[in-house]
């Protein structure tokens, strides 16, 4: 296991999730590595952290994750700022986090008050993960994003509406949608998936 790609980079998330937690940070993570969780599992070379940071904590943050860690400053600053994204690479892995800190809107505050909390492995501990429903939404908005092409984000979103069909709470999405410019898209990955079952 020590050398494989995805076992480690499993093991630099878990690791930033701890400094993250130390920090008081609230976080979920997302991406692939969620998706996957929640819907039809794929391999991926990085992993995206959600982070609510605050401009007085990053300085924190970045002096908490220690020497293990590379992370440039001036670009997390610049993100902060704007609330973007930076990465961060885990050295002895070499495995890379891109670290998305939210903004304002309505949507990055209620993907994280509805975060849940899985294992991301066999008899692992618990870590704070984006809700499926959330998954679906920014997945939709990444793919409107890169102008409709990418055919790994919307196999994601496929994936997580037919394992999670049933179970979804399909109002919240829908309204959310709304005010991410998805709904066009929710609605056709929706009947895509068909009725729930019964």
């Amino acid at each position: 296991m020590a050398g494989d790609a995805s076992s480690d980079l499993i093991r630099a998330l878990l690791e930033f999730l701890e400094r993250l937690e130390t920090a008081g940070l609230a976080h979920a993570v997302g991406g692939s590595v969620a998706s996957s969780a929640f819907g039809e599992p794929r391999a991926t070379a990085d992993c995206d952290v959600v982070v609510s940071l605050p401009p007085g904590r990053l300085a924190g943050l970045l002096d908490a994750l220690g020497p293990d860690w590379y992370a440039p400053r001036d670009s997390a600053a610049r993100a902060v700022e704007a609330h973007s994204s930076f990465n961060v690479i885990h050295l002895p892995t070499g495995s890379k986090i891109d670290v998305f800190v939210t903004g304002p809107s309505a949507f990055d505050r209620e993907q994280l008050e509805r975060r849940v909390r899985r294992p991301l492995v066999r008899d692992g501990h618990p870590v704070w993960l984006s809700s499926p429903e959330a998954l679906v939404l920014a997945k939709l908005d990444w793919f409107r994003k890169g102008g409709g092409f990418s055919d790994r984000q919307w196999r994601d979103v496929l994936g997580i509406l037919k394992v999670q069909a049933g179970r979804l709470d399909e109002p919240w999405m829908r309204r959310m949608a709304g005010t991410l410019s998805v709904s066009d898209l929710l609605d056709r990955a929706l009947r895509l998936q068909g009725p729930p079952p019964r």
